[in-house]
């Protein structure tokens, strides 16, 4: 049987958060159990996913030490102020979390991998915070590399229209 694997999404009621539980189950991660996280305005509420109905629990560094895996789809603030806490250590039974920031407060940290999977997972290794771009990168990235190694791919012209796209699920 396979290890434990516990995942924890903060903000997990919000656009963002809902579409990573989604994402997880679709690819089917191997996860043993679900933590929700949300504002004070959430916690305590149930929510459907994939997974069945799971109550939300209000965000704790503390909480997030129960964790292999924890998504951030939260502010830059937000997480600049706590990852580097969930990240520093964890309970006395070995949970080092990782944490997988979804926000662009690390994008351009030097010390922080900027992780698209498809093309770079290598850059993970051995690290417990990883950045991505966003989501206007990661597509162009997914579409251009395998052709950046098939032909060598110089210069791309790219243009984006993201202001509506920036309002939200309500936009």
């Amino acid at each position: 049987m396979p290890p434990a694997m516990v995942v924890g999404v903060i903000g997990a009621t919000g656009a963002v958060g809902v579409e990573m539980i989604d994402c997880l189950y679709t690819r089917k991660f191997p996860l043993t159990k679900l933590v929700l996280f949300a504002s004070e305005r959430s916690a305590g509420k149930t929510v459907d996913t994939p997974y069945g109905s799971i109550k939300v629990e209000p965000f704790s560094v503390e909480a997030c030490h129960r964790c292999h895996f924890v998504l951030m789809a939260v502010s830059g603030g937000f997480s600049k102020e706590f990852a580097p806490k969930i990240t520093a250590g964890g309970p006395a039974d070995g949970v080092k979390s990782i944490v997988i920031d979804n926000s662009s407060a690390w994008r351009y940290d030097k010390e922080v991998p900027l992780v698209i999977p498809e093309v770079n997972a290598a850059a993970m290794k051995g690290k417990t915070l990883v950045a991505n771009p966003n989501c206007t990168t990661t597509t162009a990235s997914m579409a251009l590399w395998p052709m950046h190694q098939h032909f060598g791919i110089k210069k791309a012209f790219v243009y984006t229209y993201q202001a509506a796209s920036g309002a939200g699920e309500a936009g």
